[in-house]
């Protein structure tokens, strides 16, 4: 049987299949990210289907929260999205076909007596083989329930997988599975591999807890005639102690990282690097991840998930942003800073000014509101710890005498500013400590700031010696 890698390949087609039971979480982030970028390097094609065979599990909310992450991380499906679910006639029309090219069979046996078959078939160390596939069907009870099994192959089973390398599962450790259940619905490996077929997927990438599928799925392609398409099964994501990865990690949902502030390309980026590398580059952007990424670069030991290391690679496509996006993307918790009303035109272009310098001190959308709230901060000012200290009556006068100086200075300028109060220091014989502080105080009312002369141009002439002079009287 010819794989994929062995022909002609006119279009790569890869895919993203999850299941609806709940939120787009980091590892399925992840496998989107990986077959978005391969079919994207190759000028081919990205397609979804939504896996909601389970009924009982699968949710219209969760199928929303699905598209939802997909396109918050800006992975582009071609084509509507498929349902599983609504090819459940063409699941049933190949099992019947596996019937009649003798490659399926139906099994009558009860659950009671399957459940004796298997413990059998472990004590005996091979793998279940039903009683039903050397018997003709008018020997069953009339009326009665069956399943529709495929006819295990009894030769060991060897698949080329590209970050695996071969691997080979003997006969025995694949039982006469079931494709169709009694109620006629279809099970997992069969709905995979007709949709996969019919969808002319060339590539598949995913977790390696599939890796026991690819085996049983690759059986079925070949008693249909099917080209098997090229599988990767990249180790799944683990936490920061090695282990298995879960809620406690910080195994959220791809809009959870939305909420606490980060950029759509910094997660991306990220997610690239968990699990794939090319040499030591850590910055890419998307341009970038899509000329260099191939299967070559994809790593056989799980991927450790480092929330430090998130936030560092959020940070450095922070700097890289768009500053009136990163407004508008920030706004929220700008909002969330004030219990009042505080977007005007002179406060958009306060922060506008001040973005430049902001960005490079915030990991987060949120990181970068705070580092702005000096910008807002609502007066009068209520001080506490160091801010209060700062202000006693000697600095409150030394401001009085700074708000002078300051006046007098036509040039607005960081240089201007930066310089005047080196200037000042230096009269009042003192410490720039003892400038520095309670200016900062009175600028900032202790919020997160840059250096003063910043946040005097940034807050402008009027407002910045309006805040100077609010502190400057002795008693305040």
């Amino acid at each position: 049987m010819r794989s994929h890698a062995q022909q002609k390949v006119l279009m790569i087609r890869t895919r993203f299949a999850p299941s609806p039971t709940g939120f787009l979480h980091i590892g399925g982030a992840r496998t989107a990210l990986f077959n978005w970028l391969f079919a994207k390097h190759h000028g081919g094609e990205f397609l979804l289907r939504i896996e909601d065979t389970d009924r009982e599990r699968s949710t219209d909310a969760a199928i929303e929260a699905i598209l939802d992450g997909l396109g918050w991380l800006g992975l582009d499906w071609t084509g509507e999205a498929v349902s599983q679910f609504s090819r459940a006639d063409r699941h049933k029309e190949i099992a019947d076909q596996l019937i009649e090219n003798g490659h399926a069979f139906r099994c009558y046996c009860t659950p009671d007596e399957v459940s004796a078959l298997r413990e059998q078939a472990f004590a005996d160390g091979r793998a279940l083989r039903s009683p039903w596939r050397d018997r003709d069907s008018s020997q069953a009870p009339a009326g009665a329930d069956y399943v529709v099994r495929f006819r295990a192959s009894d030769a060991d089973m060897v698949i080329e997988d590209a970050v695996q390398g071969r691997v080979t599962w003997a006969a025995k450790e694949f039982d006469d599975l079931v494709i169709l259940r009694s109620d006629g619905t279809p099970t997992y490996n069969l709905a995979v591999v007709v949709d996969d077929h019919d969808m002319e997927i060339t590539h598949i990438i995913r977790g390696d807890d599939h890796l026991i599928n690819a085996g049983r799925q690759s059986q079925i392609y070949d008693a249909m005639g099917w080209d098997r398409p090229v599988f990767a099964h990249i180790p799944l994501i683990h936490g920061d102690d090695g282990k298995k990865l879960s809620k406690r990690h910080g195994a959220l949902g791809a809009e959870a990282y939305r909420d606490m502030g980060y950029l759509p390309e910094g997660l991306r980026n990220y997610l690239l690097r968990l699990g794939w590398a090319k040499g030591d580059q850590e910055f890419f952007t998307d341009a970038d991840a899509i000329a260099a990424f191939s299967m070559d670069g994809l790593k056989k030991s799980p991927a450790r998930l480092d929330l430090e290391k998130m936030a560092h690679i959020n940070s450095l496509h922070l700097e890289k942003a768009d500053d009136a996006r990163l407004l508008e993307l920030a706004w929220p918790w700008i909002e969330a800073l004030e219990e009042r009303e505080t977007r005007s035109d002179l406060i958009e272009a306060r922060y506008l000014a001040a973005l430049p310098v902001l960005k490079t001190r915030a990991s987060t959308l949120e990181e970068l509101a705070s580092q702005g709230y000096f910008l807002i901060k609502a007066r009068p000012y209520t001080f506490t710890g160091k801010a209060a200290k700062a202000l006693n009556d000697e600095a409150r006068a030394r401001l009085n005498r700074l708000f002078t100086t300051l006046s007098d200075i036509s040039a607005w300028t960081e240089d201007a500013l930066g310089q005047a109060l080196k200037d000042f220091a230096e009269t009042e014989e003192v410490g720039f400590g003892k400038v520095g502080q309670p200016l900062r105080a009175a600028l900032t009312g202790g919020a997160p700031a840059p250096d003063l002369a910043q946040v005097m141009v940034f807050l402008g002439r009027e407002e910045a010696l309006d805040r100077i002079k609010e502190q400057s009287a002795p008693g305040q």
